[in-house]
């Protein structure tokens, strides 16, 4: 694979290949990092999950968004791909101070950050212009986009109650069951300014190693997205966040296993059949080939863990490379 990206990157930088991907968590920013020091000119649009966002002390908080924010600024905790480097929490400490239990992890720098988001919303501007106005003062020059500018809330239930996303996520540390997933407010969102034109005139989409179920769930279940990535030309390409049945960070293991889908890159491949030309899975997965190949999704095996910066753009290149050969097909 290396030589052969390497023998295809002329064609890939003459071909201005424009770049969609759909992200959410700390896998998506890591190759949407990577994608962005990849395509040539920096022709990259991120659509990324919103129905994480939620409040705290009165802030608009977007975990999503800001993880890969941070992540495309270079500002990232590299520790633990949420939160910016460095930062301190004494704001934290003086609001434990008043009795209160902050469950939230925030820096006193990422209190600036939902500081001006906030201020910014209730002066009437969408969530899309104030991330465009964020992304850029940090240097940022590809499109972040959220997934609508409406609110949504991922709802989570359990055997016991329905709890809130960040409730199940964060406060809880995921230890409930899993029994069923609600986007409260889909019905009635749509698509940020940005999206469907980022998604029609790509020539190649990318689902991000994101949780499928939660981070590019919401994303598809907007209504018009899932629709314009089914019936787009481009090349999409998607990679699992899973290797050997597991994934390197967060719940998506648990959650599939709990709401009845096979935990593995083919049960990945089910729920995304009919959306991807292309799986990208990990070398420690090879044998499972056979079988995604036949749900009608090429397969590539690689290297899919992405420690540093050099290697999420190895994998970017290697996916960009894919996408290439498929266009010349």
């Amino acid at each position: 694979m290396v030589a052969f990206v390497k023998d295809i990157w002329v064609s890939l930088a003459q071909t201005g290949l424009r770049v969609t991907a759909l992200a959410g968590g700390v896998g998506g920013a890591k190759l949407a990092q990577g994608l962005a020091r990849a395509v040539p000119g920096g022709d990259l649009s991120v659509v990324i999950n919103t129905a994480d966002d939620f409040e705290v002390y009165g802030l608009a908080i977007s975990p999503d968004i800001d993880t890969v924010m941070y992540t495309l600024g270079g500002i990232a905790n590299p520790a633990t791909g949420w939160g910016i480097a460095g930062d301190t929490r004494a704001t934290l400490d003086a609001i434990a101070r008043y009795g209160e239990d902050p469950w939230f992890l925030l820096g006193d720098q990422d209190f600036a950050t939902h500081i001006l988001r906030t201020a910014r919303l209730r002066q009437g501007q969408p969530l899309s212009t104030v991330t465009a106005h964020l992304s850029s003062a940090l240097g940022i020059a590809s499109h972040l986009l959220p997934m609508t500018d409406d609110r949504v809330a991922t709802l989570v239930d359990t055997p016991e109650v329905r709890r809130d996303f960040q409730e199940y996520f964060v406060a809880r540390q995921q230890q409930d069951t899993v029994s069923g997933i609600v986007f409260d407010g889909i019905e009635d969102a749509s698509p940020a300014p940005g999206v469907l034109v980022a998604l029609r005139d790509a020539d190649m989409i990318v689902f991000c190693p994101s949780n499928p179920i939660v981070s590019i769930g919401p994303i598809l279940a907007v209504p018009g997205i899932r629709e314009a990535v089914a019936g787009s030309p481009a090349v999409r390409i998607g990679v699992s966040p899973l290797i050997g049945g597991k994934a390197l960070k967060g719940p998506a293991d648990k959650m599939l296993s709990s709401l009845g889908h096979e935990v593995s890159s083919v049960g990945v491949a089910r729920i995304y059949a009919g959306l991807l030309d292309v799986l990208v899975i990990d070398e420690r997965d090879r044998a499972l080939q056979p079988e995604i190949e036949a749900l009608g999704m090429r397969v590539i095996v690689t290297n899919t863990i992405m420690g540093d910066a050099e290697d999420r753009e190895r994998l970017a290149r290697e996916i960009l490379a894919a996408a290439v050969e498929d266009r010349a097909r």
